[in-house]
């Protein structure tokens, strides 16, 4: 239920995505729901949104393992997040976005779940940042500059159905992590 539930919120959104249609894609009985997850749909997209973020997490550090610079890792990064968006045919970007987007200033079970995840790529960033010789202050602020690109660029990607602008912000990203 928690993957069919991911997949259908980063390509429907929160309210185009019904747990009628998730049980179907699960294939899962109704009453499987409520037992699993007594707080409902909020409960269920909560976690799945948990999944994704610890999906990038995971992807982040298998990418790092091989990245020889920072700048390469975020690029390289972006290269397999534009990869899957292009295999989707565009329906997916980022696993959180869409979520955040639609919800997270008006429902008070999913927004600490988005802005949790978010807080945890920037901090990652920044750590990583700090480790390659930034100031704490200038690694906070790279870290957040880096994220806002990222994110945009995906939605400017699915939006326009174009890995351009992904392949854009991954070069001006690597120059600009790059410690002077």
């Amino acid at each position: 239920m928690v993957e069919a539930t991911r997949l259908m919120v980063e390509a429907n959104g929160y309210h185009g995505t019904g747990l009628k249609q998730v049980l179907e894609l699960a294939e899962a009985p109704r009453g499987s729901l409520y037992h699993h997850f007594p707080g409902g749909k909020d409960e269920l997209v909560g976690e799945a949104l948990a999944v994704a973020g610890r999906d990038v997490d995971r992807m982040v550090k298998e990418l790092a393992l091989q990245a020889p610079t920072l700048g390469d890792l975020v690029r390289a990064l972006l290269e397999t997040l534009a990869d899957r968006m292009v295999a989707a045919d565009y329906s997916k970007g980022c696993p959180v976005a869409t979520v955040a987007l639609e919800v997270a200033a008006t429902n008070d079970a999913l927004q600490p779940i988005c802005g949790g995840i978010y807080a945890g790529w920037q901090r990652t960033l920044a750590d990583a940042l700090r480790a390659d010789g930034h100031a704490p202050a200038e690694a906070d602020e790279l870290a957040t500059t880096a994220l806002a690109l990222i994110e945009g660029a995906l939605v400017l990607a699915r939006a326009g159905r174009s890995r351009i602008p992904v392949e854009q912000v991954g070069r001006r990203i690597a120059r600009l992590l790059t410690k002077d």
